[in-house]
């Protein structure tokens, strides 16, 4: 098992809230700030975690707007399907 690591656009004003959430998850994931304009946050989860990463987001998409961008570089960022 390894650590995963997944990218999400959030609206800007929700990173620090986020980052809160998972903090109170002990070693659960990390929140990295990758792109503060756009809102790109990394959440890089613990091994044997990413079940539990998930269901955490997905809960959180009823409070703010969150969703799953796949990182291409720098200066673009995809939706992931």
């Amino acid at each position: 098992m390894k650590t995963t690591r997944q990218y999400y656009r959030i609206n800007r004003r929700d990173i620090s809230f986020l980052r809160f959430i998972f903090e109170a998850y002990d070693g659960l994931a990390v929140i990295s700030t990758v792109d503060p304009q756009q809102g790109i946050i990394s959440v890089t989860t613990a091994p044997g975690c990413r079940h539990e990463t998930e269901a955490i987001i997905l809960g959180l998409k009823d409070e703010i707007m969150i969703e799953k961008v796949d990182f291409l570089s720098p200066e673009g960022y995809e939706l992931a399907l």
